[in-house]
């Protein structure tokens, strides 16, 4: 190993959050031809590159990385990247999902076609990184600071692409999109179906369901579903209520389907969840 080269890297062993969850985050500086891959993630990935040079392979194509780039690993994509022979990059890194993430990343230029990106040669991503990474732990307060640090993040890819194409990205399905989840958001607790989003947003079901699998990978009904189930989650987290006050507490009215719908989605009925 290159006496030069280091690596300094945190991954949260509870990943579980309603929107937005920092699953990994760190910097490296690597060795001479160090590579990772072929493989997948289960999660968004983005590295920005502070100094030298490499290669990332996906899709069928091989793309060359220096400073200032940004490349984007998408889950469950198989890819490769690897350091530069004669100048290894030093780069730094956030790994995330959750129901908010594909939403976000969808506001910004990267796509599954263009997933490498050029940002001005400055400190500002460096440091946003920098600080997820100090905010690194396992307490409430660790998580907060991670996400909140990484929205700050998001939020400047987000201008960065909204300068770029004169703020016109997508609006139409986003803002479909940013009334749905709001929608549901603000309304779990009780009995919603997909008309009522819909009639909410102001569009059919089924411009509905197309929207919801283009962002989220998921229709309508199963993303509700896990939003309700992973709310009810944190709820049985705090063991203060029953798991039929929690069933209503997350606009079930049948404690028994409930806990069919949460077993399916987490693979452990609620009672077993609890005690694990």
């Amino acid at each position: 190993m290159d006496s030069s080269s280091f690596k300094h890297s945190y991954k949260n062993t509870l990943r579980e959050n309603l929107s937005l969850a920092v699953y990994n985050t760190g910097y490296q500086k690597c060795d001479r031809g160090v590579s990772w891959g072929p493989a997948i993630r289960d999660h968004f990935l983005i590295h920005y590159i502070d100094s030298g040079k490499g290669t990332y392979e996906c899709g069928g194509k091989i793309y060359e990385i220096n400073k200032g780039d940004l490349f984007l690993v998408y889950p469950s994509q198989i890819v490769t990247y690897t350091a530069d022979l004669q100048e290894p990059w030093e780069y730094f890194w956030v790994g995330f999902n959750g129901t908010e993430a594909k939403r976000l990343m969808a506001l910004t230029s990267f796509s599954a076609e263009s997933p490498v990106l050029h940002y001005k040669d400055d400190s500002i991503l460096r440091n946003i990184l920098l600080k997820i990474y100090r905010h690194r732990g396992s307490q409430p307060i660790n998580d907060c600071r991670m996400v909140g640090t990484l929205y700050l993040f998001l939020g400047e890819l987000i201008h960065f692409c909204n300068q770029s194409d004169g703020g016109g990205h997508k609006p139409n399905t986003n803002n479909y999109m940013e009334k749905a989840l709001k929608y549901i958001q603000y309304n779990y607790s009780r009995y919603i179906g997909v008309q009522d989003v819909a009639e909410y947003v102001g569009i059919s079901r089924s411009h509905l369901y197309r929207l919801f699998v283009e962002t989220t990978g998921l229709s309508p009904n199963e993303f509700l579903s896990m939003y309700k189930i992973n709310e009810a989650c944190s709820l049985l987290r705090k063991g203060t209520l029953s798991v039929n006050q929690v069933a209503s507490s997350v606009g079930f009215s049948d404690a028994l389907y409930f806990s069919r719908v949460f077993k399916k989605i987490k693979g452990v009925p609620p009672t077993k969840y609890i005690k694990t």
